[in-house]
């Protein structure tokens, strides 16, 4: 028998969780998690939550400030809902218990970012993503209407194919593969994509192994609109070590007065912005692939020794202690960094509210083009748009199951076919490596029409080795995640190739300049039915 629930949530990062927490007022609720039900992109945030809290910001200053970040892209009023309700989701946060810094006077700590022409995010430390989703599972825990799964992989929506219109296909859950190798129906009246980012369709990543795409995978192959999937934000500085595991160094160390550095020491980001190291994350990261393609060294350096030990331990003390643990102590050395993928600024495009193109599915979070980023990504706003638009949805979701009249008959059962165990997984392994190696060397940083064309055929390719293995073996979440990727790297790369200009994030050597006549618009792409 199906799992039957008046919501299915697939994520439980803070846009997730926000959802649930608010949608257990109204019906039942299940959140499916593909490992852990802490393990997101969300717990790895170590920065903060944008949010105007001080008398002397502004929400003009803050959309302002997105708007330009945004390089032309971004959705007015998007931004605007997102800066204008935004301070009351974080005092909810702060109700349920998150606790975030503060100054003996009782006034919040404040941080400032690159791009932000304040200080106006809200952290907890540097493990502000952490604290954020323990508070919010912790409220989880005492909704009786919510339920979690642990360990459960979605495979694939589940579409009403009764209609003979395709646009028309509602959505009406999701096939997941549980732990023991079962493959179940996930029933709901609304479905919530809230699966995050897919950094893991990169050599080098920020983000933990969760973030294979698979919402912006499934949406797509519903027949959703996905769009700006060329807009990949890498972030500037990573943790450049063999032993460290993509950890990221956070953004607030530069808005704290961080130096870069090149190895003799001089300093290089005032050739590149008048905001120095506290320019917009894609010019750092572009000046960071620049200089180290230059001079031919390895990563470059973060200089924070001239604020002593004392401060660093006290504000970046999660940051000190794991540089420390690989023998680098920050408060008398450089910290070597690298750039690293970081965060989808497209995706599942979506109204105010999170609805998809695809009836009954919404999305929220990074896996949402809700056009509040356009082609880059303002630091710290990532947590504020999950907080906003996990609760936003929930009032139109409400309304939409309420109208819905009652199915009388279910969605077939998985049908497994003659699919057998797999004796040849090195197939898996390799086709993700060599994924994740050709986005990072012909999809990354800086492009050309020839490395993305180069990129197209291999993917191309992969993708029928990758369809003939998923259809002819027994399906595992390594397969389901491989093949996720793929064919979030080919969206990428098609995005990437139709966008005849640099703007944000997407810089083409062929096509250096931004070009407001003709691509002033989103990159928008449907598969069809």
């Amino acid at each position: 028998m199906p799992h039957r629930f008046d919501f299915l949530v697939l994520g439980s990062g803070v846009a997730g969780l926000s959802f649930a927490l608010q949608a257990a007022r109204h019906g039942t609720v299940a959140v499916v998690t593909k490992r852990e039900r802490g393990e997101s992109n969300t717990a790895y945030a170590q920065g903060g939550i944008a949010s105007v809290l001080a008398p002397t910001d502004s929400f003009d200053a803050h959309i302002e400030d997105t708007l330009v970040a945004g390089a032309g892209l971004c959705h007015r009023d998007a931004v605007e809902v997102t800066v204008k309700e935004g301070p009351e989701r974080v005092r909810e946060l702060v109700q349920l218990g998150a606790d975030f810094n503060k100054h003996l006077s009782g006034e919040f700590d404040l941080t400032r970012e690159g791009g932000h022409s304040a200080r106006r995010i809200i952290h907890s430390g540097d493990i502000t993503g952490r604290e954020v989703q323990r508070a919010l599972l912790a409220a989880c825990d005492e909704a009786p209407n919510i339920a979690f799964f642990p360990h459960t992989a979605a495979i694939d929506l589940i579409l009403d194919r009764r209609m003979p219109n395709p646009s028309a296909h509602r959505c009406l859950g999701a096939y997941a593969l549980l732990e023991n190798g079962s493959i179940e129906r996930f029933l709901a009246k609304v479905t919530v994509l809230a699966t995050g980012g897919a950094g893991k369709v990169y050599l080098y990543t920020s983000n933990p192994d969760v973030a294979t795409g698979d919402g912006v995978a499934m949406a797509y192959r519903a027949g959703a609109r996905v769009a700006n999937m060329e807009f990949y934000q890498f972030h500037p500085t990573c943790l450049y070590h063999p032993e460290a595991k993509s950890f990221l160094i956070s953004e607030a160390l530069r808005g704290e007065g961080g130096k870069l550095r090149l190895k003799g020491g001089a300093t290089f980001m005032e050739r590149y912005h008048s905001m120095g190291a506290l320019a917009p994350r894609d010019v750092v990261a572009r000046a960071i692939d620049a200089e180290m393609k230059r001079t031919g060294d390895e990563c470059v350096y973060l200089d924070m020794t001239h604020l002593g030990r004392a401060f660093l331990t006290e504000r970046f003390p999660n940051i000190y202690a794991t540089c420390k643990a690989f023998n680098i102590d920050m408060a008398v050395q450089p910290i070597p960094v690298v750039p690293a993928a970081h965060y989808q600024c497209g995706g599942v495009v979506t109204d105010l509210d999170g609805r998809t193109s695809v009836p009954g599915l919404y999305a929220i979070g990074e896996v949402a083009c809700t056009g509040l980023h356009g082609a880059n990504r303002l630091a710290s706003n990532s947590l504020l748009e999950g907080l906003v638009f996990g609760h936003r949805a929930v009032t139109v979701a409400f309304e939409e199951m309420a109208g819905l009249p009652a199915r009388t008959e279910d969605p077939p059962a998985w049908d497994a076919g003659s699919a057998v165990e797999s004796d040849e997984s090195v197939v898996v392994t390799h086709n993700w490596d060599e994924i994740r190696r050709l986005m990072w060397n012909y999809v990354g940083i800086v492009r050309t029409d020839k490395r993305l064309m180069r990129a197209r055929r291999r993917l191309e390719l992969l993708r029928e080795e990758i369809r003939d293995y998923y259809w002819h073996f027994k399906v595992t979440r390594d397969v389901i995640e491989l093949r996720n990727i793929a064919e979030v790297a080919y969206l990428i790369v098609d995005c990437a190739s139709r966008r005849k200009e640099s703007r944000g994030l997407h810089f083409t050597l062929d096509y250096p300049h931004t070009d407001d006549h003709h691509w002033l618009r989103d990159t928008v792409l449907s598969r069809e039915l």
